[in-house]
């Protein structure tokens, strides 16, 4: 290839580098949305998407029925630390047993023992309570859980995590048919109902089918984006003289 090649080449591929790099600028730029770069617009938009096409709790508070009368008497053990999956919250053991003394009191008897809580009661009545929580949370009515039990909505549901992890372990320890398929809806109900609530509470819901163009867009210029990049190493490599040829069968 000749010099004259080699420069054009390395010109073409210095010009594709500098849009691809100012193009990557601007979208770690606060200019979409609402002061979000790129990757938090995308995070966003898929985050509603989500949130759009998730309907567990609904069907979890027809399947709860089940469970109405099916009694329970256990001894819940918190502990103090951090939590996996919440390391960001450094909690007391004895205040979550009093916090959480709080929401299950509403719905069974409790007794508060220090880091401890007894708690008995009917089964179906509990979760019946957790899902319309949940359910409260997943359709941005936060103040209604606040109100409840007078702390943040989503300590609330936190205290209900913490509260039903260690019923359905308390559960299992038990043992018995009734518990074991009691421990397994309880575990359900955190996965598919609490944590659903607490991850896309103030989240607004849309349907991928509203937003078929943006998703679109996401697509091809993610497509394009890339191949851009490799075009830009491509030039540069053949402007520094280095190409690919076909190798040559040796006669032997």
């Amino acid at each position: 290839m000749s010099k004259s090649e080699n420069r054009k080449h390395m010109i073409l591929g210095l010009s594709m580098g500098v849009v691809f790099f100012g193009v990557l600028i601007a979208m770690f730029s606060p200019i979409f949305g609402k002061g979000m770069n790129a990757l938090e617009f995308s995070d966003q938009l898929f985050n509603t998407i989500a949130k759009g096409s998730t309907e567990y709790i609904p069907g979890l508070q027809k399947q709860v029925a089940k469970f109405d009368g099916k009694t329970f008497d256990l001894t819940l053990h918190f502990h103090s630390g951090t939590t996996e999956g919440h390391e960001g919250i450094n909690v007391k053991a004895d205040e979550v047993a009093a916090k959480a003394s709080v929401l299950l009191g509403t719905v069974a008897d409790v007794e508060l023992m220090g880091e401890q809580l007894k708690v008995s009661g009917d089964m179906g009545r509990v979760l019946t309570a957790v899902l319309q929580d949940s359910a409260d949370m997943f359709e941005n009515r936060g103040q209604i859980v606040s109100d409840k039990y007078g702390m943040d909505e989503r300590m609330v549901m936190f205290m209900w995590w913490k509260a039903l992890k260690e019923l359905d372990k308390e559960l299992k320890i038990q043992g018995g048919r009734d518990n074991v398929a009691m421990a397994k809806f309880v575990d359900t109900v955190v996965k598919k109902g609490v944590e659903v609530g607490y991850n896309f509470y103030g989240i607004a819901p849309e349907k991928a089918s509203d937003r078929a163009g943006i998703l679109s867009f996401s697509l091809v210029f993610y497509v394009v984006y890339t191949l851009w990049w490799g075009m830009t190493i491509f030039y540069l490599f053949e402007g520094c003289g280095l190409a690919m040829s076909a190798g040559r069968k040796k006669e032997v």
